[in-house]
């Protein structure tokens, strides 16, 4: 775990962001309210106090009149708390979705921008399960740090306004010594400091090993949902290879890291538990049996000995934050360790990106309507050069096959998308030109089935009679006509033939200058792959096309071959 002293610099720099952020005016003015709320409660908190004592002190007096005043206090009390609790819960709340809303927002425009998303993946570093990290973690860090922040805003004021009560309360104590005798003033003050510091000593001892539980139990639950999710976006596969077997050993083993990570925590949160439970108890008895000498010797009434106890109480609770919030504390600084551990993984994407020339394939916008390879050379991450050597020039127009080794033509094509640049060389792309590529699985979002075929534009960039015209065309997709509007996980819903083709329309309605694809036919078969080739040298005859397939039968749609 990193240094305590560097985790809250980098919390702090990155909390500075926020409340620096454009909606500043409002972020603070809603602090600033949730402060005013806050001193409002600790006012109302020492009201109450005082109220305490008063009807005690006419309990004691067998005063009627006294009791009927201090419940017309008690009713006055109860509303004025109803609605400072409810107005500090809205504020609070809308605090704690507006960090969150920006702490989300900021991490996940950092990870999914220009591929960073794709690059992290294959670079070290503790990045695992970005999707937990921005969706639950954001969320923990953020509310837990609105709650602790309140908690110690609180207890600061609790601390102030009580320990001034109970020095007056505590008067002074004469010890006694024989020789000498020595007054001890705010004698109560004392002992409750004395006491917290010994029981948060403790406490944070025994608190020590719940963090690090903590964090490991949020990645082994993580795990444990990616693997979930994995076999979902893969069931027919499973299904029919029959592979249910070894998912549920598989999801027993990531169960059982949850279970071990859970019994590490259930011992943290167990010790604590059982320190707080103690702890509490003492807090009960300590200050009336500290305090009831004076009060059988007749120096405070009844409803003295209760005020000394009720801010005896609230002092200790205040200096007992620490460890009271142990869980919570552990609980949040595991949170915030996975979100600035993945900001910190892609911090050295960008680290590793502007680095010298020569370290990683640069990309370069040319000036004319030509690719062109420089001296380039694929390689793996720190591994070996898969091709090198490349230098070709592609005009526009040009139909160029590559042949050779198609996983290393897929990783060009990502060099060329700047996804993947390992390697050397450079990489000249076309001015002024978006390029089009299209995988062997199209990316197809969940919802409706417009919105999948439109995508990454919005579903209203094409006129339903574009949409339908450009599926006629592809064919074998009348049938999906009439569920536009229908909302699926598309991905899993259609065949993968379906959705290749539902790529080709994509194709189809952007009209692109240069295309790439990667075996993006394979699964329609040999003469369905030569109609789409076809098709697409009909409708778009001035576009570049570069490709990469299995099928012989496409050879003749291309004049250039790249051999990798």
């Amino acid at each position: 775990m990193p240094n305590p002293s560097n985790f809250f610099v980098e919390f702090l720099r990155l909390s500075r962001k926020f409340w620096c952020s454009e909606q500043k005016r409002k972020i603070r003015g809603t602090v600033f309210l949730l402060a005013f709320l806050t001193v409002m409660q600790n006012v109302l908190a020492v009201v109450v106090t005082h109220w305490n004592a008063d009807l005690f002190d006419a309990l004691e007096q067998h005063s009627m009149s006294g009791v009927k005043m201090q419940v017309i206090l008690l009713i006055i009390i109860f509303i004025t708390d109803m609605a400072l609790t409810g107005s500090h819960l809205v504020i609070k709340r809308s605090l704690e979705i507006c960090w969150r809303d920006w702490l989300t927002d900021y991490v996940f425009s950092r990870w999914m921008r220009d591929g960073r998303h794709y690059l992290i993946s294959h670079l070290p570093g503790e990045h695992d399960n970005p999707d937990g990290r921005i969706a639950e973690d954001c969320r923990i860090a953020t509310e837990s740090a609105v709650s602790l922040g309140h908690s110690l805003f609180y207890c600061i004021l609790l601390l102030i306004s009580f320990s001034h009560m109970l020095w007056t309360l505590s008067g002074v104590v004469t010890l006694d010594l024989g020789v000498v005798q020595i007054p001890i003033y705010g004698h109560l003050v004392w002992i409750a400091i004395l006491y917290t510091a010994l029981a948060s000593w403790l406490g944070l001892r025994v608190s020590r090993s719940l963090t690090s539980a903590t964090n490991s139990k949020q990645t082994a639950e993580a795990n444990f949902r990616a693997g979930l999710i994995d076999a979902r976006e893969n069931s027919q596969a499973i299904a029919l290879i029959q592979a249910e077997k070894f998912e549920r050993h598989h999801f027993r083993e990531l169960f059982d890291m949850i279970r071990q990570s859970w019994n590490a925590q259930t011992k943290g949160w167990r010790n604590i538990l059982m320190f707080n439970t103690g702890y509490s108890v003492l807090n009960m008895g300590v200050p009336i049996l500290i305090s009831a000498p004076r009060y059988v010797l007749g120096q405070i009434s009844l409803g003295g000995l209760t005020q000394v106890a009720q801010a005896f109480q609230r002092m200790v609770s205040a200096l007992s934050l620490p460890v009271n919030a142990a869980g919570s504390i552990a609980e949040w600084r595991a949170s915030v360790e996975r979100i600035l551990g993945l900001l910190r993984a892609l911090d050295n994407v960008e680290t590793e990106i502007a680095k010298p020339e020569n370290h990683w394939i640069q990309l370069k916008e040319s000036d004319r309507p030509v690719l062109t390879f420089r001296d380039l050379s694929i390689a793996k991450f720190e591994g070996p050069t898969l091709a090198q050597g490349i230098n070709m020039e592609i005009a526009k127009g040009e139909h160029v096959l590559i042949t050779g080794n198609a996983f290393t033509g897929a990783k060009l094509f990502r060099a060329i998308a700047g996804i993947r640049p390992w390697g050397s060389g450079v990489i000249e792309l076309p001015c002024n030109d978006r390029l089009f590529f299209m995988p062997p699985r199209p990316h197809l979002p969940t919802g409706t089935l417009r919105k999948a075929i439109c995508y990454p534009a919005p579903c209203d960039h094409f006129a339903q009679a574009e949409i339908e015209e450009a599926m006629h065309r592809v064919g074998k997709l009348d049938h999906l006509i009439r569920e536009f509007d229908l909302t699926d996980t598309w991905s899993s819903a259609l065949a993968r033939g379906e959705q290749q083709r539902l790529g080709m329309v994509r194709l189809l309605l952007n009209q692109p200058h240069w295309i790439f694809l990667q075996e993006a036919f394979d699964s329609l078969g040999p003469q369905e792959e030569e109609r789409m080739l076809r098709l697409i040298c009909e409708r778009l005859p001035d576009a570049t096309l570069i490709a990469i397939t299995h099928f012989s039968n496409g050879a003749a749609f291309f004049s250039r071959r790249l051999h990798l």
